[in-house]
């Protein structure tokens, strides 16, 4: 059988740069210069205590109640980057997909992202208050887009 070469040439070409493409995947990147870069000049130049837990995630940890429907959630701990570990009852377990506090100035804040069964990522944006030793603010119920207010009680 005589080649077509026409007729073969685009899988040939094809078949060649397929084979170029895979064999540039596994090149390592080369070398950094001995210069540090700006980023690697900040996270040097933070101080250790930027490590520490913010003192304001230290009383976040414990169990909060939802009074206006017996919901609960459960701080169990806080890491120095501000991840919470919790969970979350209605009165069953819901799957907590996201929870982390941060610090805005003074205020301790509270994320919370629901993802279970009529919870298609319905999330809490609380705050803190140390008057009341309560977490208020929003709860957004995403199947229903809406938002309300709502407070969170510590229970003993």
């Amino acid at each position: 059988m005589k080649p077509n070469y026409r007729k073969d040439l685009p899988r040939l070409l094809t078949t060649i740069l397929a084979v170029g493409l895979f064999a540039g995947c596994g090149k390592q990147a080369p070398a950094p210069s001995s210069a540090p870069s700006p980023a690697a000049v900040t996270t040097a130049s933070q101080p250790a205590s930027a490590t520490a837990p913010a003192p304001g995630f230290a009383k976040l940890k414990g169990r909060w109640l939802r009074p206006d429907g017996g919901y609960i959630l459960d701080i169990r701990s806080v890491d120095a980057a501000g991840k919470i570990d919790a969970t979350y009852n209605n009165p069953n377990p819901i799957h907590v997909a996201k929870a982390e506090a941060s610090q805005a100035g003074a205020a301790t804040k509270v994320f919370v992202e629901l993802r279970d069964v009529n919870y298609p990522g319905c999330t809490y944006n609380l705050t803190y208050e140390a008057q009341s030793d309560q977490l208020a603010g929003i709860y957004y119920q995403a199947a229903q887009q809406q938002q309300y207010e709502v407070s969170f009680e510590r229970t003993p």
